[in-house]
């Protein structure tokens, strides 16, 4: 899933170098941090919000195979 996220947040990036995606992992949760350029953020998170929701259910979506809940974070 972590290659599933930066692959797509490169596409949607001017700086697709700057993209960074870390994994942490709570108890009942797993946790993907999305880092992009400062210019690039309004770009991931999109006009109100609609590419970062879009994101999270593709992630949500190839995340049903784990038992546990995915999210990502835009950081």
């Amino acid at each position: 899933m972590k290659e599933l996220i930066e692959m797509i947040a490169k596409a949607l990036v001017d700086q697709p170098d700057h993209v960074r995606v870390t994994r942490r992992e709570e108890e009942r949760v797993i946790v993907f941090e999305l880092a992009v350029a400062q210019e690039d953020r309004g770009k991931v998170i999109g006009r109100h919000g609609r590419i970062a929701k879009a994101l999270r259910t593709v992630v949500g979506a190839a995340a049903v195979q784990e038992s546990k809940r995915v999210l990502v974070e835009i950081v």
